[in-house]
């Protein structure tokens, strides 16, 4: 009999030992996974100082930097091509003026010097680096404008009494796409790079928003409410085959291409709240990455593909999460009591 309750003892302790064992493996493997970060450069803007400023961070949420270190809002910041440079918009004047510093915070330069009381915002790259475009309010109406990025050549783009704006560079930076109500409704122009052969792209009545170009290929996506509700489009860049991709009752808008073309990521309130999607261009799987109960906004790629950074006040204020494409991995970066938004990756 006393043997064989030793022998039932050590069946027990065995068993503990070795639940103790899977538990702690399952552990380490989460841990493992939880440290699969991104090894570049994001950039955001941040409130945690008094005021809105640009900083930068390792991919992992370390060494998290303030570029600007002004007592006016710096925001809006967007890395040149090769990553070298940040052009950002800046009040430190007075009135908003595009401004370019190196990436680590040096040399900070305006570019485009506006009468006070005016504006310059929305800064853009062009494809090789060499240029910026960007939307102005200096003669009395929003206009596109464009520049080189050492401050020269100062060029007006669209010259009439509209608002033209929500500009993007297609990828041979030949071309520029931009959201403009000359015709009485929101709709899709493209024009060349120096302003010429101006195109309506959208006809339609109701409003045709934000302009995204695809990085490769000749693909335009933007939202239309054509349809009584916002809803993800794409077409060629001649304006051809335009496609509602989302096409169900709820809003969805805000979109952006991955890398290589293959996939966009979306916002959309089909469950309730403001989610992250993600689906195939041709609108085919289509994914709710974040599925949680509060807002979250502003997907951005990393420049492999792998992760999407994002805002997320699932905390009670607005953070920096990052998470893989399939929406697995989420990390909280910022994990502060103010407001981190406008987050960007650095090529």
């Amino acid at each position: 009999m006393k043997v064989k309750v030793n022998v039932i003892f050590l069946i027990s302790v065995f068993l503990i030992l070795w639940a103790f064992q899977a538990c702690k493996d399952s552990a380490t493997e989460s841990e493992e996974k939880e440290i699969d970060h991104y090894q570049g450069k994001i950039a955001f803007v941040s409130n945690r100082d008094g005021n809105d400023e640009i900083y930068i961070m390792s991919g992992d949420g370390s060494n998290q930097i303030n570029l600007t270190h002004n007592d006016e809002s710096d925001a809006y910041p967007v890395f040149s091509p090769d990553g070298s440079k940040i052009a950002f918009v800046s009040e430190r004047d007075g009135n908003r003026e595009i401004y370019i510093m190196n990436s680590d915070g040096s040399e900070q330069t305006y570019l485009a010097n506006s009468p006070l009381w005016f504006w310059d915002t929305d800064p853009d790259f062009s494809p090789d680096g060499s240029k910026i475009a960007f939307y102005s309010q200096i003669d009395g109406n929003i206009d596109i404008y464009i520049i080189n990025t050492d401050g020269s050549e100062h060029s007006r783009l669209t010259n009439n009494p509209a608002i033209d704006f929500n500009l993007d560079f297609l990828p041979d930076g030949l071309k520029i796409a931009f959201q403009t109500d000359r015709d009485g409704a929101e709709d899709i122009y493209i024009m060349n790079v120096d302003g010429s052969e101006k195109t309506r792209l959208t006809t339609d009545q109701d409003h045709d928003w934000h302009p995204v170009c695809c990085p490769v290929g000749s693909k335009i996506a933007f939202q239309s409410e054509r349809d009584g509700n916002y809803e993800i489009y794409i077409m060629n860049a001649d304006g051809k085959d335009q496609t509602n991709l989302t096409n169900n009752s709820a809003s969805d808008h805000i979109s952006v291409f991955s890398p290589d073309g293959s996939k966009i990521a979306f916002i959309s309130d089909r469950d309730g709240n403001e989610e992250i999607y993600l689906m195939n261009t041709d609108g085919s799987n289509q994914i709710n990455l974040t599925n949680n109960n509060e807002s979250d906004s502003y997907p951005v790629f990393s420049p492999d593909g792998l992760k999407i950074a994002y805002v997320s006040n699932r905390n009670g204020n607005e953070e920096i999460y990052i998470m893989n494409t399939d929406g697995s991995n989420k990390i909280n970066l910022t994990n502060n009591g103010e407001s981190d938004s406008y987050p960007v990756f650095q090529p």
